[in-house]
């Protein structure tokens, strides 16, 4: 592909907030056709989704407070990466501090990009299976339940505009196309 003609050049990058889990920027863009832009733009270190499914095709979810939303969410259970951390090692460990789960096979299912207009984040999503349970040890901030939902029940949830958290979308409908295409 010959994307150049659609690629902007960064002139000026003015740090703008340095917090404990996001960095903003104000920056100012060379655009293609010669003429500059200012973008806003927030640099996140990543994150983790794991669509953890049980032998009865049940998927792992999680009930938290969302700050953002000022409302309690279903998702898969996830997290942030730690500076440098390799993403596969983050699912492991987020799947395990949320669920008490662990799994023999962890799969990847791609990487997602939330909000690629001002942010720099991306979730790596994995499929985790052949699961045993222990106790859970979330962090010391962190208050969630544990459900089990059917992945059809999943499946349906997410067209009924019941599941909105993005990363929980696209997990699940990964992982009903893959059961679907007898790749499960």
């Amino acid at each position: 592909m010959h994307d150049e003609k659609l690629v902007e050049k960064t002139l000026q990058e003015q740090l703008i907030f340095d917090g404990r889990v996001i960095t903003v920027y104000h920056n100012k863009a060379l655009l293609p056709n010669g003429e500059t832009a200012m973008r806003e733009i927030v640099a996140h270190p990543g994150g983790v989704c794991v669509a953890a499914l049980t032998e009865d095709e049940e998927l792992l979810f999680v009930r938290q407070f969302r700050c953002p939303y000022e409302e309690v969410i279903t998702e898969l259970p996830a997290g942030k990466l730690e500076k440098g951390e390799d993403p596969l090692k983050a699912g492991i460990r987020e799947l395990s501090e949320e669920t008490g789960a662990t799994a023999k096979t962890i799969v990847s299912l791609g990487k997602l990009y939330p909000t690629p207009g001002y942010c720099g984040e991306i979730i790596h999503l994995y499929l985790a299976t052949g699961l045993s349970f222990g106790a859970q040890h979330t962090d010391e901030d962190e208050f969630l339940d544990v459900l089990r939902i059917p992945l059809a029940k999943a499946v349906e949830m997410v067209m009924a505009d019941e599941l909105r958290d993005s990363k929980t979308q696209v997990a699940v409908l990964k992982v009903a196309r893959m059961k679907e295409q007898g790749l499960l």
